[in-house]
């Protein structure tokens, strides 16, 4: 099965040699599945020439705000769209979360209640996940057809399925520890420092095998065979 990652953004440049970048982050935590990866740089205005250039789309993290006034964001929404509309399945993560709800309708926008820093753990339908996050803006109007599958006190729409068409989430599971505490080093500066530090505290509790086994599965499961017509 072919994923095409739709990179959004880059990690720091400083952090890139010890940690990779966000497709590089991608590929290792979906290792082993029996899954082959192209990536495509969105933000440089790389993109796939259709939506059936791959079986399944994910659309990374960004340090951009998905409300901002960028040029790959408008493309980006209407391959979105298309992809939606052609049953390609989707998965986003935190930017990719947030840009497949405002491309489908819904609102996002920087949350009041400040930062969600390193590992935060959500109800995922009963069971408790941990994962490392990095974010401010949060999906505040879901789009119709969007059901909520993971939330927790902080973030009420942590992560989102619709049908089986898209499967996204808030926060990263791809995100080591290490790599958050380069984040913190390096774009840490607007955090709070009692958010810092309860992170730091938190090390080594996320646990990003079982969202992995959710992306997968999202991607595996069986649809009906549609039409080529969307580029």
């Amino acid at each position: 099965m072919r994923i095409g990652i739709l990179k959004c953004g880059q990690s720091p440049e400083v952090t890139r040699d010890a940690h990779g970048d966000y497709d590089d982050m991608f590929v290792k935590l979906l290792a082993g599945r029996g899954l082959d990866f192209d990536s495509y740089h969105v933000e440089a205005m790389q993109f796939p020439a259709s939506v059936h250039d791959a079986d399944g789309w994910l659309i990374s993290g960004s340090r951009h705000g998905v409300y901002e006034d960028h040029a790959f964001i408008p493309p980006l929404e209407d391959f979105i769209r298309r992809a939606h509309a052609a049953s390609v399945p989707i998965v986003g993560i935190c930017f990719g979360h947030q840009i497949v709800a405002q491309a489908l309708g819904g609102k996002v926008e920087k949350f009041g209640g400040g930062w969600a820093v390193g590992p935060q753990t959500y109800d995922f339908s009963g069971q408790p996940v941990t994962m490392n996050a990095w974010h401010q803006d949060q999906v505040v109007e879901r789009p119709d057809g969007a059901e909520v599958v993971a939330a927790n006190g902080f973030c009420e729409n942590a992560a989102l399925v619709y049908g089986d068409r898209a499967f996204t989430v808030q926060a990263h599971p791809e995100f080591s520890d290490a790599f958050i505490d380069g984040l913190i080093e390096h774009r840490g500066g607007s955090v709070p420092e009692p958010l810092i530090a309860a992170a730091r505290d938190r090390r080594g509790t996320a646990d990003a095998t079982s969202v992995a086994d959710r992306i997968e599965a999202f991607f595996r499961k069986p649809r009906a065979v549609t039409g080529q017509s969307a580029a």
